[in-house]
């Protein structure tokens, strides 16, 4: 083996400890008989650029980006393609032979893969999608979902004036919803999102009553500690089709393995369990 054919990829974040990333990629290049390697590098905020522009000196064929890093990323690299300008954010970047830098955002890709492989019958057009929260996670689903084809995507955050400017930023078919509203915005929908961080280990659950919601929703949330959320389990206890979050997490890597090492790697049931296996 020469050094050429040695590939690495990394993901940058602060904190870092926590991402199942080194996880997902080191199991698809021992599959696949890669040489490689996957790191994990904690980068405090400040050294984001020191740390891109190292990625070519150092022979890295990319790395991912992970909170808070994502929206300082999108603004560093070379060039970034329509989706993630679009998202604000860049959670996945390509060095080019050259050394140039680009970025991109699989979260929306990741999104829409794990609502289709776990609830199969749901179909973006089939009526209204109700989303909750306003940072960049809803940034990318709701990108998603405008592209899928939603009809009416209903947007609930607390502070309304976040929700109104995600709106104005990403245009389509939005329409804000406020707070104390957040109920009655579900009657008819077809789709529930939570992108906030309620209902996460150590955060109180989401403050959400579901009587509005029909039965033949599905429901879905980005929260994947625990991967049975307050939500999903009121959704389910009602008979809503309940999705978790984790697999948003193994979907979304897939582009960025494909990108550095040639190879679209699949997400299986015995990547689901490793990855369960550590939460």
């Amino acid at each position: 083996m020469t050094d050429r054919q040695f590939r690495a990829a990394g993901v940058i974040g602060w904190p870092i400890a926590h991402s199942r990333s080194p996880l997902l990629h080191g199991y698809w290049l021992k599959q696949h008989g890669i040489p490689g390697a996957y790191l994990p590098f904690a980068v405090r905020p400040g050294e984001v650029r020191a740390a891109l522009r190292g990625l070519a000196a150092l022979g890295f064929a990319g790395c991912n980006v992970t909170v808070p890093h994502k929206e300082e990323t999108l603004a560093l690299v070379d060039t970034a393609d329509d989706l993630s300008r679009r998202i604000g954010a860049a959670n996945l970047v390509v060095v080019g032979p050259d050394g140039s830098l680009h970025g991109s955002n699989t979260d929306a890709y990741g999104f829409l893969a794990n609502l289709r492989e776990r609830a199969p019958h749901w179909r973006a057009d089939a009526g209204p999608a109700v989303v909750i929260g306003a940072g960049g996670s809803a940034r990318a689903v709701i990108v998603s979902l405008a592209d899928a084809g939603a009809p009416e995507i209903r947007l609930v955050n607390r502070t309304g004036e976040r929700a109104e400017a995600v709106a104005a930023a990403l245009g389509g078919p939005i329409r804000v919803v406020e707070w104390d509203a957040r109920a009655q915005a579900l009657e008819g929908a077809r789709l529930l999102v939570n992108t906030t961080t309620q209902g996460m280990h150590g955060q109180p659950p989401l403050d959400l009553d579901l009587s509005a919601l029909p039965k033949n929703a599905v429901v879905t949330d980005l929260v994947y500690v625990p991967l049975e959320t307050p939500l999903l389990a009121a959704a389910r206890a009602r008979g809503n089709v309940a999705v978790d979050g984790l697999g948003m997490l193994l979907h979304q890597a897939v582009p960025s393995f494909a990108a550095w090492f040639g190879v679209t790697p699949e997400v299986t049931p015995e990547l689901r369990a490793l990855a369960e296996a550590t939460l």
